[in-house]
């Protein structure tokens, strides 16, 4: 996040020239954040900021904003849960604390993250490989909040509206960021109403005082800002449902954007480094949001691959730690590939799979490193 509330951040490092970018409330992203957008903020944590634990510091964890962040006076907010339910609610924090809490270590990637390397060039911001993050968040059940509410027979859809809203291509006046799951979907996907983010109150930039976070699907899925929940008897067709976020290929086939795709990081080498000859050790994340990591391998110069060892603590939907003790011995530059399969036999291609709004790039990082003589 560039994280908005703290005084005193440390601004971001460029040119002298340059003035710091601000984000849209006009505070300075954190130190170790690359900025694409600062009105609405778009920002990716730099590779070697990943380098951490299980969570990611939330002045680190990456920002996907389509709109500005709205202002929201946390003592009249409410949540509306409404539409084909017995029992429409209305629930302020207050209320929702008395609930009983969750809390769930979950990894979220902007269905974007990667987009830089397309070719030819695909619409959106240009994400490298940082739009992914992981965070402890701690909220109520969206299953127990949908029980209490008691969805009619008839209800099929529930449709997740934030308080962000703007101008889009195509459609007339201002929207709010909407989007929808299918009512089975939502009650089995184990998605919190968050409150909290890393034990602290959930910043500005990632949704407060509310936001939804649904477990292995990308961030789209996990609406900020959130004011209403609405069950509907048919499929939802706001802009953000079927306008975008959709996978385009060849031709009309369209597909959307759901579950993340598998995907192992190299952070440690980073790309460029140099290196002395000998054992290193090479280190990264990985994730899935089909199923849980199986193993991750490493290609030294495009040779055999070797298996990395899975470290430290193992959570569902969180990503995966992994490491791998090898030898540099070639002077000059070296190539180092990561690949990662979950436990469906899902692995990662060795070239970027193309696609009109550039979603879903998976392929295998390539490291290069310099290796002294």
């Amino acid at each position: 996040m560039c994280a908005w509330a703290a005084a005193g951040l440390p601004v971001l490092a460029q040119a002298a020239s340059a003035a710091p970018p601000q984000d849209d409330q006009g505070h300075a992203p954190a130190q170790g954040m690359v900025v694409h957008r600062a009105d609405p903020l778009n920002c990716e944590t730099s590779i070697p900021a990943l380098i951490g634990g299980v969570v990611m510091p939330t002045a680190r964890f990456y920002v996907r904003n389509h709109f500005r962040a709205p202002a929201i006076d946390a003592s009249a907010w409410r949540l509306e849960v409404t539409g084909l339910v017995e029992r429409p609610l209305a629930l302020g924090l207050h209320e929702l604390s008395r609930m009983p809490a969750e809390s769930r270590v979950v990894t979220l990637e902007c269905a974007g993250n990667g987009r830089y390397a397309l070719d030819p060039p695909a619409d959106g911001e240009p994400w490298r490989l940082g739009a992914v993050s992981t965070a402890e968040w701690t909220g109520v059940s969206l299953a127990e909040v949908l029980d209490q509410a008691r969805a009619l027979p008839a209800a099929r859809e529930v449709v997740f509206r934030g308080a962000d809203h703007g101008v889009v291509a195509g459609r007339p006046g201002e929207i709010h960021f909407e989007r929808s799951l299918a009512l089975d979907t939502a009650r089995d996907s184990q998605a919190l109403l968050a409150y909290s983010m890393n034990g602290e109150a959930l910043p500005l930039q990632h949704g407060y005082p509310l936001r939804l976070v649904v477990p292995g699907r990308y961030g789209v899925a996990s609406v900020k800002w959130l004011t209403t929940i609405k069950l509907a008897d048919r499929r939802f067709d706001g802009y953000f449902q079927t306008d975008t976020y959709w996978y385009e290929h060849d031709g009309n086939r369209r597909e959307p954007v759901t579950l993340q795709r598998v995907r192992a990081l190299v952070t440690d080498p980073g790309d460029g480094e140099e290196l002395p000859p000998g054992e290193t050790t090479v280190r990264g994340v990985a994730w899935s949001g089909t199923a849980p990591i199986a193993d991750v391998e490493v290609s030294i110069n495009h040779g055999p691959w070797q298996q990395a060892r899975l470290i430290g603590d193992h959570h569902r939907h969180g990503w995966q730690w992994w490491e791998l003790f090898t030898n540099l011995t070639q002077p000059g530059t070296n190539s180092i590939r990561a690949k990662a399969t979950d436990l469906t036999g899902h692995t990662q291609p060795a070239r970027p799979p193309w696609n009109r709004h550039g979603y879903g790039n998976n392929a295998m990082q390539e490291v290069l490193v310099q290796v002294a003589p």
